[in-house]
């Protein structure tokens, strides 16, 4: 199919994904360092999952919110990378009608899954520092997979317009994505219509999920900082805040590029199209890559565990 503009298309059967616009020649070089990003993405989340479920002593809420994080980065990161890849080593820039709808969803359901996975995780440090002795009849195992089912369901749901709206448009003025993902807007923006409908559901999913998710999880932090402020000794203190720092670097791995995007796409109109792309690339695949970093690192057991693994290994 030409990548030329092509119209009266009210339902194409392809849409053309250019990569990042305007680095066509390079983008053999651009995609090394995002595929080692999901190299490391893949190693290290199926590790966190095997040590889980290797260790009986890690079979607690927390860490089960840590392998449902795993999962959803797993997910998350496979759903974009195999066509990034096709169309930066092999320049195959169609994808189906469906499967770009498909992809859609996928992308948006899950990146919400992990925002929800995160309230989940601030919910059990608010437990485990401000209610210490009913932690255990709090956060059962029925009750983290009541909270897991409820994120899947809760977003799944929200999602579920998007492939729909996007669906129901005529596409009449071209069928040339910008980029090398189908994200929503960015596939509802070639329609010949009015899609306020498509921007304003875009808007509310955006606020319902994230943004409840954040005013939950800094209404958590309060309540935690405030416990850990009252504890007798400075030793007490930075034991206790240890055990949120790894929750709170990967939350702001996850929140802080996505604030950043966001500002670029509304106040950005002198930013060059390819930086947009790249920029809402790396936010994709940064936290699937960081987060079992983090929590490899900075967690105590599982550093231990792991640290056993190769030292066995060794031996």
């Amino acid at each position: 199919m030409s990548d030329s503009n092509t119209t009266h298309l009210t339902n194409p059967s392809t849409f053309i994904l250019l990569g990042i616009p305007g680095l066509k020649a390079a983008h053999v070089w651009i995609s090394i360092p995002f595929c080692a990003m999901y190299a490391i993405a893949v190693l290290g989340n199926f590790t966190i999952l095997f040590i889980v479920k290797t260790e009986p002593s890690l079979h607690g809420p927390m860490y089960y919110f840590f392998c449902m994080l795993a999962v959803t980065d797993l997910v998350l990161s496979t759903t974009i990378f195999p066509k990034m890849l096709s169309i930066f080593w092999f320049n195959s820039r169609e994808i189906d009608f469906s499967a770009c709808l498909t992809q859609m969803y996928f992308i948006h359901s899950f990146s919400a899954m992990e925002s929800g996975i995160f309230a989940a995780m601030a919910l059990d440090r608010y437990v485990a520092i401000c209610h210490p002795l009913r932690h255990s009849t709090i956060l059962t195992n029925p009750m983290v997979a009541k909270i897991g089912l409820a994120m899947v369901l809760r977003c799944g749901m929200l999602a579920l317009p998007y492939p729909f709206l996007a669906r129901q448009w005529p596409y009449c003025r071209t069928n040339i994505i910008p980029q090398h993902l189908c994200l929503h807007m960015a596939v509802v923006n070639l329609a010949c219509a009015d899609i306020r409908i498509s921007s304003y559901y875009g808007l509310f999913v955006q606020f319902s999920v994230m943004g409840l998710d954040v005013i939950f999880i800094v209404v958590s932090y309060i309540q935690i900082l405030r416990a850990i402020f009252s504890l007798p000794t400075k030793d007490a203190r930075i034991k206790t805040f240890g055990t949120c720092s790894s929750h709170l670097f990967v939350i702001l791995a996850f929140y802080v590029p996505r604030f950043f995007t966001s500002l670029l796409h509304r106040f950005g109109q002198n930013v060059a199209l390819n930086v947009h792309v790249l920029i809402s690339s790396i936010y994709l695949f940064m936290p699937p890559m960081l987060n079992p970093i983090i929590y490899g690192v900075r967690t105590k057991q599982i550093w231990d565990r792991l640290l056993c693994l190769f030292i066995h290994e060794g031996s």
